[in-house]
């Protein structure tokens, strides 16, 4: 290029260059850029904000979280609700760039995601777009105790029961949240149900504390359990500890003894189950599952064969496998004397009304003697108590 020299003409020269151009500026459609007109730079250029969404499709799979994505801007809500507006709760990342579902997405279910958006340049916008889950292959559900809204005793564990078998035990604890009133701490144990049923139970270290108040918040719904199918619901129970009471039961001694807060309330005169056979009691700390009042009791459900088969007045449940506390008035006798059950603690009409009216499921009776069946099981009722506590936190999938 050819550069013009400056020299002491050069500002004529100048003045009358400028006169010639001046017409031709004042014609112009193109002034001059002024910085507020200046080409955009990409990252103020007004794109649009890409939302991206998995899983997506109408065949998506469940059992993960819902994640929304954000490029060219960032997202300020994000809101996933199902077919009857349930919520998947969840929250925006700090440089809103990401949004991830706290709960995974449950199987069967059509979800509607709503994003609200703001671009690099500050225009906002609102992006709506669906996906439906495959349905479950098979349901798994569960039973639990205590029932909500009720009141216990000091020994009742939080007690879950599958209807099929549970491989995946990590994840489905991973769901299970326990909270108490006075901070109480405790693990679950992954036990065999009487039943034969996989179960998992949750027990303190030592019994609770009268008055504690217990949630629990099973967010089951879209966790794959293995091969026992998918859980498609949340459980959910609340219960109240009551007063400390055990009930000692000395079968060498053939007594039983109420001890509320420390303090004896009464001893009853009982008969235990009978020496040296299939009759005997079992031993161990059993846990009160329920009050069952008058039942049918027939020995051939517990395969003593004919042995027995009688209506049985104020029975209270301590095992699956039949073992009860209750009235028998037949064997009168032998209370305070000699144990000839077959296997129950038997007491008199008088004392079993009266027995029957202090106790509640969840009160421990710790009973002991020479000649027993053994231990009871944690699975045969609520045996947990019989385990060690170092033993106990080893059965959770999470150690």
């Amino acid at each position: 290029m050819h550069r013009t020299r400056v020299s002491a003409h050069a500002p004529i020269r100048a003045a009358v260059a400028a006169a010639l151009l001046a017409p031709l500026a004042a014609c112009s459609s193109s002034p001059s850029p002024t910085p507020s007109d200046a080409p955009r730079t990409e990252k103020s250029d007004g794109r649009p904000v890409t939302v991206t969404v998995t899983p997506e499709g109408r065949r998506a799979a469940p059992g993960r979280p819902v994640t929304v994505t954000a490029s060219h801007g960032r997202l300020t809500s994000v809101t996933v609700t199902d077919a009857d507006g349930r919520r998947l709760p969840g929250k925006v990342a700090d440089d809103g760039g990401k949004w991830v579902s706290d709960r995974k997405a449950a199987p069967g279910t059509a979800y509607t995601v709503t994003a609200t958006t703001r671009t690099e340049g500050g225009t906002p916008a609102t992006t709506k777009t669906s996906f439906t889950t495959v349905e479950a292959d098979k349901v798994n559900k569960v039973d639990w105790r205590p029932g909500t809204g009720t009141t216990v005793g000091v020994a009742q564990p939080i007690s879950l029961v599958f209807d099929h078998p549970v491989r995946n035990r990590a994840e489905v604890e991973k769901q299970l949240e326990v909270t108490t009133s006075d901070g109480t701490g405790g693990s679950w144990g992954w036990i065999r149900d009487w039943s034969g049923r996989d179960r998992v139970d949750w027990r303190p270290k030592s019994y609770w504390k009268p008055g504690t108040k217990v949630t629990l918040n099973a967010e089951l719904n879209g966790t794959d359990s293995g091969p026992g199918g998918w859980f498609v619901r949340d459980y959910t129970t609340t219960f109240t500890v009551g007063a400390r009471q055990v009930v000692e039961v000395d079968l060498d001694r053939h007594r039983l003894t109420l001890v509320r807060d420390g303090r004896t309330v009464r001893s009853i005169p009982v008969s235990g189950g009978t020496p040296g056979g299939d009759k005997r009691s079992w031993r161990g700390t059993a846990v009160l599952m329920a009050k069952e009042g008058t039942i049918n009791m027939n020995s051939e459900t517990v395969g003593l064969g004919d042995a027995y088969d009688k209506t049985v007045d104020h029975s209270m449940r301590l095992t699956w496998s039949g073992m009860y506390a209750h009235a028998a008035p037949w064997n009168a006798p032998h209370f305070g004397n000699a144990n000839r059950s077959s296997g129950c603690i038997g007491m008199s009409d008088a004392d079993a009304a009266w027995f029957y009216r202090q106790v509640r499921p969840g009160d421990p009776f710790e009973i002991t003697g020479k000649d027993t069946k053994g231990v009871v099981a944690p699975g045969n009722g609520f045996g947990a108590w019989n385990v060690s506590w170092t033993a106990w936190r080893q059965k959770s999938a999470l150690r």
